[in-house]
C-alpha cells in the first residue's frame, strides 16, 4: 500500500524557479472525500500568475506573503482509486476530471477532494491530457461567452489572442454559437486559427486589431493586451467588451461603463462559480465534443518531474492551446 504522493510546492511567490518538489503522506479519504491518482495536469498562464501572486491585490485570496494552500496546480484528470464510505457519485476505478480550485495541489500524483466538486465523470471521447485542460481553457472561455458576454447567432466577435489555450476554445465556441469570428495572432498561428475555423485572422504586428467602426458585437480579450477604452471605437452601439483578466483599470471601466447605456466592460471570476454551475457548463462542453464540434487544443505534454520546464515554456507566450504534465 503507497504511503506518499509527490507533489510540487510553492513557499513563496517568485518565477518558475520558486517551484520545488515534494512528498507528503497520502491522505486518507473523509466520508465524502475521494482520492484521485492523477495522470495528468495542466500547466496554464493563470496557474504562472498564481505563482508569482499576480496581480498583487490578488494575494488578498491566494495569500498576502506566500501562497496559502502551498501546492501548484489547479486542474487535473486521473482515476478514483479511493472513496469515503458516503460517497456514491463516484466508484473506484472511475476515470475522472476536474479542478482543485483555490485549494490547488493538482500537479502531483494524487489528490484528495470532496465528492461534490467540481469533478466529472470523464468520457472515453477525451484522453487523460485533454480532459485535464478542459477546466481551463475551454470552461473559462465557454463561461465568459455564454454567461457573460451571452453571445447570440449572427453576432460579429472578435478574440484577442486567438492561439492560447482560451483563444483556441473560444474560437470553436463562438462558431458554435453561430457568431462570426474574427481572431488575432501572430504570422506563425495564423493557419491554426483558420483550420479551427475562424472566419478572419488578424496578425497583430501588421494590422489594427481594434479599428474604429468595426462593430464588433463582443471582443473576448483573453490575454488581457487591450483596455475597455481602446476597444470601445471597435465596438458597436450595445457592445461588450470582457475580459478574464482583471486589473484596477479593468475594474474601473467595469464600474464607470454601468454608469450609462451603450458600450459595457465586463469580467466574472468562472472559477468561483459553485460546483453545480461547473458541472452543468461541462455537460455542455462535453456535448460539443460528441458533436465534434469541439475539440481541445494540445501543444505540449512534460513529464511531472519537468514542471518547471513546463512553467518556463508557458512563460515564452508562444504557447499554441494547452500545456500539461504527465
Amino acid at each position: 500500500m503507497q504511503t506518499t504522493f509527490s507533489a510540487w510546492n510553492i513557499n513563496k511567490y517568485g518565477g518558475p524557479e520558486v517551484l520545488a518538489p515534494v512528498t507528503r503522506d497520502m491522505p486518507t479519504p473523509g466520508d465524502a472525500e475521494i482520492l484521485i491518482r492523477i495522470r495528468a495536469s495542466a500547466v496554464s498562464r493563470a496557474d504562472g500568475m498564481m505563482r508569482s501572486g499576480t496581480p498583487r491585490f490578488a494575494r488578498l485570496f491566494l495569500g498576502w506573503s506566500r501562497p496559502r494552500a502551498g501546492l501548484a496546480g489547479t486542474c487535473f484528470s486521473g482515476e478514483v482509486v479511493a472513496v469515503g464510505c458516503n460517497v456514491t457519485a463516484f466508484k473506484v476505478g472511475d476515470a475522472v476530471f476536474g479542478e482543485a480550485g483555490l485549494r490547488f495541489g493538482a500537479n502531483a500524483t494524487h489528490i484528495c477532494l470532496d465528492a461534490d466538486s467540481s469533478i466529472v465523470r470523464k468520457p472515453d471521447t477525451l484522453s487523460f491530457e485533454e480532459a485535464a485542460v478542459m477546466f481551463d481553457g475551454a470552461m473559462t472561455s465557454w463561461h465568459f461567452l455564454t454567461r457573460v458576454a451571452k453571445v447570440k447567432p449572427g453576432e460579429k466577435v472578435l478574440i484577442l489572442g486567438g492561439s492560447g489555450s482560451l483563444g483556441t476554445a473560444a474560437i470553436q465556441f463562438a462558431l458554435a454559437l453561430g457568431a462570426d469570428v474574427t481572431a488575432t495572432s501572430s504570422a506563425r498561428n495564423g493557419e491554426l486559427l483558420e483550420s479551427l475555423g475562424a472566419h478572419r485572422v488578424v496578425d497583430y504586428a501588421i494590422e489594427d486589431v481594434l479599428p474604429e467602426g468595426a462593430d464588433y458585437d463582443v471582443i473576448f480579450d483573453t490575454l488581457g493586451v487591450a483596455t475597455f477604452s481602446a476597444a470601445k471605437k471597435a465596438l458597436a452601439q450595445n457592445g461588450r467588451y470582457v475580459c478574464p483578466v482583471l486589473g484596477l483599470a479593468l475594474l474601473r471601466d467595469i464600474l464607470l461603463s454601468r454608469l450609462g447605456k451603450g458600450k459595457r466592460a465586463f469580467f466574472a471570476a468562472a472559477g468561483m462559480e459553485p460546483p453545480e454551475s461547473h458541472r452543468e457548463q461541462l455537460a455542455e462542453i462535453l456535448h460539443l465534443v460528441e458533436e465534434n464540434r469541439f475539440a481541445p487544443v494540445m501543444d505540449r505534454s512534460y513529464p511531472f518531474e519537468d514542471l518547471i520546464e513546463a512553467h518556463l515554456y508557458v512563460e515564452t507566450g508562444r504557447k499554441r492551446g494547452n500545456v500539461v504534465v504527465v
